[in-house]
């Protein structure tokens, strides 16, 4: 008996927690400062549980998102980019607050940017 309690705990607290997961779906814009100004960049984010899929628009094109994942109110995801046979993997990771989540992007050697994206509604 006092197992099957436990097991209700246990299965009422993971619901809970998975129910807490913030909300990321949809469409973000953000401008990134860059060397050469800033560059406004769209996030468009599709959320299956804990996994992220989606693309980010730059004026250079779209670049897939991968390895995406939601763990409570922080997002992380990476993208690549090819110039010039030259590849370059971005790590971005981002925690939301309402309708905003303030990023942190890395790529290589460089030192990470800090930028916030707005929801589009």
């Amino acid at each position: 008996m006092l197992r099957k309690l436990a097991l209700a705990v246990l299965f009422v607290t993971l619901g809970a927690v998975s129910a807490m997961a913030a909300d990321f779906g949809g469409k973000w814009t953000a401008d990134i400062a860059g060397r050469q100004g800033n560059t406004t960049t769209t996030f468009q984010f599709t959320v299956s549980g804990a996994a992220v899929t989606g693309k980010v628009t730059t004026p250079r094109g779209d670049t897939d998102i991968a390895n995406g994942k939601i763990a409570g109110d922080t997002i992380t995801f990476t993208t690549t980019t090819t110039m010039q046979d030259n590849t370059m993997v971005s790590t971005y990771t981002g925690k939301i607050d309402g309708d905003s989540i303030k990023f942190s992007r890395a790529m290589g050697d460089r030192p990470a940017v800090e930028f916030t994206a707005t929801r589009v509604k």
